[in-house]
């Protein structure tokens, strides 16, 4: 009776996975539709906690405002911290605002500075991702928790194995991304399990300025356009 009940249940289990199937699909059809009518953008990552008038909050809100002045859109992760910021300042710029929200059961909630009618809601982590790496040219990267690093080390990869075309990835806060960098350096490519031009994939700044300059620099030899 155990062995039956246990195999009742495993089907039940396929049953669901299959039908979540087309809601899977129904997530990607509506954020390719909506995220191919945008135009070139560039994320901005960083930790939900950060508060308003918290110093990376601010220069969240400077960067983001020159990048829209530089004529990119802004896409976050749309909640609150460093991504309210990002679409605060891509907001004060009169920039395209875009958030990718993921439905959570703490943290995260729409931030007011999203344009209305590019607000996007996501289930599934994976989904969203696909949707960072496929529509931006440039990944700015805050201090965060282990969903900054996710997307960090995500595009990271996809870049490193010739999944999609190189584009800026810039860590901005010295201080706060040293240590990883080093570690990178002085243990994983010391035993080589990455390569020397591994490590050109990333950028380390303190300042906004600093952040346009990498982007636009880059876009003078390269095409804007969705990455695969």
């Amino acid at each position: 009776m155990r062995t039956e009940k246990h195999h009742k249940g495993w089907n039940e289990i396929k049953t669901n996975d299959s039908w979540a199937l087309f809601k899977i699909m129904g997530e990607f059809v509506n954020g390719f539709e909506k995220m191919s009518q945008i135009g070139p953008c560039v994320s901005i990552f960083g930790s939900a906690r950060t508060k308003p008038g918290a110093p990376f909050y601010e220069l969240a809100v400077d960067t983001a405002k020159k990048i829209a002045e530089a004529g990119y859109g802004v896409i976050t992760g749309g909640g609150p911290g460093i991504m309210e910021a990002g679409n605060k300042g891509a907001n004060l710029a009169g920039g395209t605002s875009v958030g990718l929200n993921i439905d959570l059961p703490f943290e995260q909630h729409d931030n007011p500075f999203i344009d209305p009618d590019k607000s996007l809601d996501f289930d599934y982590f994976f989904v969203r991702k696909v949707m960072f790496v496929k529509y931006s040219q440039g990944f700015v990267v805050m201090p965060g928790g282990f969903g900054t690093l996710d997307e960090l080390f995500e595009a990271m990869t996809l870049i490193q194995t010739n999944k999609i075309h190189k584009f800026p990835i810039i860590l901005v806060g010295t201080d706060f991304w040293s240590g990883l960098v080093d570690w990178i350096k002085n243990t994983m490519l010391t035993v080589k399990n990455i390569s020397p031009q591994d490590l050109d994939l990333i950028k380390i700044v303190d300042t906004a300025d600093e952040v346009v300059e990498i982007i636009d620099a880059f876009y003078k030899g390269n095409t804007l356009s969705p990455n695969f």
